[in-house]
């Protein structure tokens, strides 16, 4: 009987190996960033029988079976939906500045999406008055509601959108609202859904978290997307969820959330709600392509305000904001102004970023002094060193938890939109992000951005390198997995 258990034991650690050695071959052939890679194989390596878990429930982008195939046969109508864009006379590439050329030709070549001008722009700075704006229009919607969270959380103005969208629904307007499952679990937990359905408003949870659909795909694969689009002629996305930041996390010791917006007029409004579209028929089915811009040609002002949406994620290819945020550092020649609550670049990022402080270009990091993160923060610190060593100021906001998602380009042109600087919002979240050609609008983002440093502390290299052994040492910890945060 020993013996048999002894052969029994070795056939098990022999059976283990082999599954070992699967996983290890799988991540090798995946070639990913080497990053990414290295972090997995450790992960697989360090915890046993836990790593290999883990990386076949997070480890690959997996959709699951029935978005996948949905995604698919999305594919040709909807790609022939965004190329019938290019006749707009919004679509004026000749109008482009020469930062925002290269952009447009990588997101109509990758994309199939164009960048279209003829678009009024108003940047949104509070959340009171993000929530303000957005109720007023609710109030003047007279056909079509469709909004798009990562986070609703009931309380305060957020109540107030909602009431706003139950009497919409009562006079007759179409409401359709898409959360994703996770990100608002409490809302779905409240009184707030029955209510809405009862009214006539549809209400669908993204990417729903039960036990058994842990099996069927990734289960931290989020809908992170913040988009609303009002009588498919008003449109708005940016940083906020759909919270009241008096009333959301009050207790997490960070202060409130700091989140812009922005509102939309013209053209590309249109292109958020193909993405909406989009979105909505991965979740459910159900398709609603919807009406072409109207759209005349732009006068010269006009074509100043050039918009291209670029969204990202499971279906869309790969990498495609990144590339963009990379294009646009790489061309920087003056200076580069980034805001992000969670600061956990890609390599590429980075060598990008310090590649440009090297050549002159002056590079401001602006992150939160306090994240809701810890781990985050932590592999955000890592990286301090380096990145004052090559030039750049880092600077760490006081005012709150800086949720605004910005990078600024020489002052002329910006990115802005839901993309967090880590790896998730870079290569796993559905993600949407404006790339903006307009002086005007930019140097408004610009003086904001500049406010956001007058409430920041400026890290001092000599001071930061004095910090506490202990401190280095959980910084390096954490920077070991930084490529799966």
């Amino acid at each position: 009987m020993e013996q048999f258990y002894q052969v029994l034991a070795w056939a098990g650690v022999f059976f283990y190996w082999l599954i070992i050695a699967a996983v290890t071959m799988r991540i090798v052939f995946k070639r990913r960033v080497v990053g990414v890679s290295l972090a997995w194989l450790m992960i697989i390596y360090i915890i046993p029988v836990g790593g290999v878990i883990a990386y076949l429930l997070f480890g690959e982008l997996n959709l699951g079976k029935k978005r996948a195939q949905r995604a698919k046969i999305m594919f040709e109508p909807f790609a022939d939906w965004f190329q019938r864009l290019n006749d707009c006379p919004g679509h004026q590439p000749e109008l482009m500045s020469e930062h925002a050329r290269p952009i447009s030709d990588l997101c109509e070549n990758r994309l199939g999406i164009p960048a279209l001008s003829g678009n009024s722009l108003s940047l949104q700075d509070s959340p009171q008055t993000i929530l303000r704006s957005l109720i007023d229009d609710i109030h003047q919607a007279n056909t079509s509601i469709h909004l798009e969270f990562y986070i609703w959380h009931p309380g305060g103005l957020a109540d107030e959108v909602a009431t706003a969208l139950i009497m919409a629904a009562k006079r007759g307007v179409e409401v359709k609202v898409l959360l994703d499952a996770a990100g608002s679990m409490r809302f779905f937990r409240s009184h707030w859904p029955k209510l809405m359905r009862h009214s006539g408003i549809e209400i669908v949870e993204a990417l729903a978290v039960t036990p058994f659909r842990m099996f069927l795909r990734r289960m931290d694969l989020r809908q992170h997307r913040k988009i609303v689009v009002i009588d498919e002629r008003v449109g708005y996305t940016g940083s906020m969820n759909m919270v009241d930041p008096a009333y959301f996390k009050t207790d997490a010791g960070v202060g409130q959330w700091i989140d812009v917006m922005v509102r939309v007029t013209g053209p590309s409004v249109a292109v958020l709600n193909g993405i909406q579209a989009w979105d909505w028929e991965v979740e459910t089915g159900d398709r609603f392509l919807p009406q072409l811009p109207e759209c005349s040609l732009p006068s010269q002002a006009e074509a100043s305000d050039m918009i291209q949406v670029i969204p990202s994620g499971p279906g869309m290819p790969d990498e495609i904001i990144h590339q963009a945020l990379l294009l646009s550092i790489y061309q920087a020649k003056e200076s580069v102004v980034i805001t992000t609550p969670y600061f956990v670049p890609s390599e590429n990022l980075l060598h990008a970023m310090k590649g440009a402080s090297y050549r002159g270009v002056t590079v401001d990091i602006i992150i939160p002094d306090k994240n809701d993160s810890i781990m985050v923060e932590w592999a955000s610190r890592s990286l301090f060193s380096e990145l004052l060593a090559a030039g750049v100021r880092i600077h760490r906001f006081h005012g709150g938890l800086l949720h605004t998602k910005s990078v600024v380009i020489d002052k002329t042109h910006c990115l802005i939109g839901t993309v967090n600087l880590d790896m998730r919002s870079l290569w796993l979240n559905f993600e949407v992000t404006l790339a903006v050609d307009n002086a005007e609008f930019t140097q408004q983002l610009n003086w904001l951005q500049k406010e956001y440093m007058n409430d920041s502390s400026l890290v001092d290299k000599a001071k930061w390198e004095e910090r506490h052994i202990s401190n280095k040492l959980i910084e390096q910890f954490f920077y070991m997995f930084s490529p799966l945060l």
